[in-house]
């Protein structure tokens, strides 16, 4: 059963129109921390591999992590890429919005750009925060779309677990 904060965000945020030769799928988790904590990591444009997994590091190309602000990540080896290019197009504090674009790089992520959304759930012995991270890409052309969903998934899956581990540590080591 879904909040109806969480609707309102799904509808708002992540319902992209899609072309023909584009795939996207939006992510949920629900995270057993307060929102300000897990805001703090995804907010921080310049600071990716804070929680995402996959990231060896990140350098900033433009900008001081504010809207427009351009970074080149390095990814770990092992991953069909070495580098992205990506770039903050909306960081909206209060009502915990982020979109990336990725702009260049040596993948097959073309066109892809990413919405994040994060709200806190209050229930009787703390909040929660749920995290929707949403994409659309384009399809390669040597691809189809459910191969490309599956890869960007398995992605964004386990950065979102990774958040939620980060988080939630964060979280008990705040309660002792």
């Amino acid at each position: 059963m879904h909040h109806p904060k969480t609707l309102t965000m799904i509808s708002n945020y992540h319902t992209p129109d899609l072309s023909p030769n584009q795939c996207g799928s939006n992510l949920v988790q629900i995270i057993s921390s307060p929102l300000p904590p897990v805001w703090s990591r995804v907010r921080s444009f310049n600071n990716p591999q804070a929680y995402k997994q996959f990231i060896k590091s990140c350098e900033m190309c433009s900008g001081n992590g504010g809207v427009g602000s351009v970074r080149e990540v390095v990814v770990v080896s092992g991953l069909p890429a070495e580098t992205s290019i990506e770039r903050l197009d909306r960081l909206d504090d209060g009502l915990h919005v982020m979109v990336v674009s990725i702009i260049g790089g040596d993948h097959r992520l073309v066109n892809y750009r990413a919405t994040t959304t994060l709200h806190e759930i209050e229930e009787s012995g703390g909040g929660k925060t749920v995290v929707i991270e949403s994409y659309v890409v384009d399809v390669p052309s040597d691809s189809c779309k459910e191969d490309t969903c599956t890869f960007a998934n398995t992605i964004i899956g386990c950065n979102l677990r990774s958040l939620a581990r980060i988080a939630e540590k964060m979280a008990q080591a705040q309660s002792l």
